[in-house]
């Protein structure tokens, strides 16, 4: 249904019809990841995903979905892209207007969770909530003993220094090694300039668990319903998380 912004603001509980107003020309609203400023701007509340203060606005009386999605290379985790290459919300069959929780880049696989439910994706992805993500990393030479250190004491990679993380080295080669990371944080491509930082380029990289939740034997590019308590068990532990 095509209506006004302010309007879609105002009957979801954002703030009244004004307030709504003073937030759209404040630039603290976005529809699908641009910054709308217009207060005649119209959006379709069953397609366009309206974000303020960076909380995904869901419309009232949704029935809630959430999907855990093994995702493949060469998709985008955005609901829309502005260059027009496929997005992980394509890969879920369904009539439903979904989004995905966080994201992964362009080049990397594995789990990520697709979901109407802001509210969650906001628990899962707002930094004083710091749910842990492990990854599994292919990179560039023999990765040393001394480099667990590095990760543990957190790495500067120019923007940052990251909190403290774990790496295990699963397998060592003559030209490359296979590690394992975990992080409680998501800045964007996050694991890939952890492992540059420390001198090893990331060949191959994937994201294994969120939280408690894995993919189990789920094949690239497939995907299933969570269950109930998987949800309310990372709900839970992101809950945990934020009091630490």
């Amino acid at each position: 249904m095509t209506q006004r912004l302010q309007k879609f603001m105002a009957e979801n509980g954002i703030a009244s019809r004004r307030k709504s107003e003073e937030l759209i020309t404040s630039g603290v609203v976005r529809v699908n990841g641009a910054t709308v400023t217009e207060l005649g701007h119209k959006i379709d509340s069953e397609k366009d995903i309206v974000e303020v203060n960076g909380q995904i606005i869901e419309p009232q009386n949704t029935k809630l979905f959430y999907y855990l999605l093994n995702k493949p290379k060469g998709y985008v985790s955005t609901a829309k892209d502005q260059f027009g290459r496929p997005s992980v919300v394509s890969l879920i069959k369904s009539d439903v207007r979904l989004y995905p929780v966080g994201r992964l880049d362009y080049d990397t696989e594995g789990l990520i969770i697709i979901t109407n439910d802001g509210d969650f994706t906001n628990k899962l992805t707002h930094p004083s909530y710091s749910i842990t993500k492990e990854y599994e990393a292919t990179v560039k030479g023999s990765v040393g003993s001394d480099k667990i250190e590095n990760f543990r004491q957190g790495i500067d990679i120019g923007e940052y220094v990251t909190k403290s993380a774990k790496m295990q080295i699963i397998q060592q080669n003559k030209d490359s090694s296979v590690i394992r990371i975990v992080i409680a944080e998501g800045k964007n491509r996050q694991v890939r300039k952890m492992c540059a930082a420390i001198g090893h380029e990331v060949l191959y990289l994937k994201r294994t668990a969120i939280g408690n939740l894995t993919l189990g034997g789920l094949a690239v590019g497939e995907y299933r319903e969570l269950l109930r308590d998987e949800v309310l068990g990372l709900v839970s532990a992101a809950s945990l998380a934020r009091e630490r």
